[in-house]
């Protein structure tokens, strides 16, 4: 879908009014004068501001019934999820958020030891974010950086966590301790991104078409939807805060990784990995078992599959990944 018709859709009416938990009291979620139709399978949506610890987070809603949040990764926001997100809608409330300094949601200044863009820091405005929208417990889906903010969150906060589902990625601990020139060279964000500033933020900002010019970046979406991701890049308070992010997994969100792990701290809920076929953690870990090998040290549940569609599948592939994300709500 372009962004000329999945966008367009966000104006054609007045928001309308809102149901359900704190979409009934936005005495501090503030309503965007916005709502669509998603197109592929006209599933309206609708979209708001929620304001949460001195932050605000976008966000994009369809359907109802039980939560699941939806968690975007480097560097795409909650757009990713316009195809697979009605898939889910007709049975559960489905929340896409914008996670902090990407597309419409705030900038949070960041501190000496990056802990305001730790994993930790931005699972709990999730919490609280889900909190005020009424809805405590839910199920998490995240991808790529996503997926690292949601299992994180599933680690510190596992009442909220009925189900989690990670897409493309291990956990940070485990990524780093097995690093070599062929991480460095495939995972080139994990590099060039974690350095000191101000050299990641000019690479961006003076280029920001480039990140989308490669595995990491690459989708078969047209210039609308292209030019809706870029605009993240052409803000320099966005760039800093996705590198602050960066810095973090480099830093302190290995300590909080190193931690739980030395505890024996698992994920004891529900969880589903799935992993882009062909791609590197489709070879890179053969030896621990591939990612559900090391996931399963992790989380004792774990089960999951490749999928066809590459690194964003669930954006590439979203019939596919709609039916397992199905079948693993339904177990």
């Amino acid at each position: 879908m372009e962004r000329r018709s999945f966008l367009g859709a966000l104006t054609c009416a007045s928001l309308s009014a809102l149901s359900e938990g704190a979409f009934t009291e936005f005495a501090k979620v503030q309503n965007t004068p916005q709502a669509g139709t998603d197109s592929t399978n006209q599933t309206a949506f609708e979209t708001a501001q929620v304001e949460v610890s001195g932050n605000t987070v976008f966000l994009r809603r369809y359907g109802k019934g039980p939560a699941i949040l939806l968690v975007h990764g480097f560097p795409r926001t909650s757009l990713m999820w316009r195809f697979l997100a009605p898939k889910l809608a007709a049975n559960h409330t489905v929340i896409c958020v914008d996670l902090r300094a990407y597309g419409r949601s705030g900038i949070p200044a960041s501190t000496d030891n990056h802990f305001p863009y730790s994993k930790r820091a931005m699972a709990k405005e999730l919490v609280d974010v889900m909190d005020k929208l009424g809805f405590p417990t839910f199920t998490l889906i995240g991808h790529d950086r996503g997926g690292r903010v949601s299992y994180r969150l599933a680690l510190d906060h596992p009442k909220n966590v009925q189900r989690l589902a990670v897409f493309d990625v291990i956990p940070i601990f485990e990524a780093w301790n097995r690093s070599d020139a062929r991480f460095a060279q495939t995972y080139w964000p994990w590099i060039l991104l974690s350095q000191k500033a101000s050299l990641p933020e000019s690479y961006l900002l003076g280029a920001p078409r480039a990140v989308f010019d490669n595995p990491f970046g690459h989708g078969s979406f047209g210039t609308e939807i292209l030019d809706e991701y870029v605009s993240t890049y052409r803000d320099p308070a966005r760039i800093h805060g996705i590198c602050e992010e960066y810095r973090a997994a480099a830093t302190i969100d290995v300590e909080h990784d190193r931690a739980d792990k030395a505890a024996s701290w698992r994920i004891e809920c529900p969880m589903l990995h799935l992993w882009a076929e062909g791609g590197p953690l489709d070879s890179f870990y053969a030896k621990d078992g591939g990612p559900l090998g090391i996931w399963r040290q992790w989380a004792p549940r774990a089960q999951g599959q490749s999928m066809k569609g590459g690194h964003f599948f669930p954006e590439e592939n979203p019939d596919d990944t709609a039916v397992l994300v199905k079948q693993f709500l339904s177990v």
